[in-house]
């Protein structure tokens, strides 16, 4: 009997695992039938005259476009640096947003008066502190780093702060009945519990830091996909602005996956 409800039961497993596949399956191919509509129609409407490929391009072009640059090595450059830059200002950011966070949670009287302020920086358009930038930094990667810091810093210290203070307070309790310090509560309590929190949180402010480095890169930067864009527009190159918007899409799309990725391994070592 026992042997019958355990063979009942892998059954049940796997067919919910085979169903969950599926699901995998249909949702992926159903993605790709409409990237591929999508570009077939594009292609076509430009071929037909529908659309003028001088200014809306299409895929051969764009294609042609990123082989040309490949075979110069000029695409690797652009994309390392792009990356780079985005790769610093991200950790950057979280560095200090969990900090400065954790600060706000040790002191509620310095979060009681820092709060408006973060919330007016936060709500502030970043483009129109770029050009200050350029005046203090001068043109270049620091200015372009500090640009992507920007745009993503304010809103990640109140999301951290804002899920450190959602911790299960009979958890804190228990901590001090115990003895324990506000130390205590933060690293055994407080920082675990917010570790999902924190991954959320960076999944939102590497597209933020990303748009921050391209914002720098419009105005500071002799390299990276955001000057291509902006060159190309200058000299009317529009497949080498399509071109360096979809590889912009492309890897926001892959550091995204790369952090979703991580957090999915977290939650099965739970």
């Amino acid at each position: 009997m026992k042997n019958k409800k355990k063979t009942d039961v892998l059954s049940a497993q796997e067919l919910y695992l085979k169903t969950h596949r599926r699901h995998h399956h249909s949702i992926t191919c159903m993605r790709l039938i409409l990237l591929l509509s999508f570009l077939t129609v594009w292609e076509l409407c430009a071929d037909f005259h529908i659309i003028d490929s001088f200014f809306f391009s299409s895929p051969s072009m764009v294609l042609s476009c990123f082989v040309s640059m490949l075979a110069d090595h000029s695409l690797f450059l652009h994309i390392g640096v792009t990356l780079f830059e985005t790769i610093i200002s991200f950790l950057l950011v979280i560095l200090i947003g969990i900090l400065s966070a954790t600060l706000l949670w040790c002191s509620k009287g310095l979060s009681e008066i820092l709060e408006p302020y973060l919330v007016v920086l936060n709500s502030l358009p970043k483009s129109a502190l770029a050009p200050l930038f350029i005046v203090w930094l001068g043109t270049g990667t620091d200015t372009i780093i500090v640009a992507g810091i920007s745009v993503a810093l304010f809103g990640c210290i109140i999301s951290l702060y804002t899920g450190f203070q959602q911790v299960d307070s009979d958890k804190l309790k228990l901590i001090y009945t115990l003895g324990g310090t506000r130390k205590d509560a933060f690293c055994k309590v407080v920082f675990p519990n917010s570790i999902p929190i924190i991954l959320s949180t960076m999944k939102v402010n590497i597209g933020l830091a990303l748009v921050g480095v391209i914002i720098g890169e419009f105005l500071a930067a002799r390299r990276g996909l955001g000057y291509l864009i902006i060159y190309g527009s200058q000299v009317f190159q529009l497949n080498l602005v399509i071109t360096s918007i979809i590889i912009l899409c492309i890897i926001a799309m892959g550091l995204y996956q790369l952090i979703q990725r991580t957090e999915h391994l977290y939650r099965k070592t739970r």
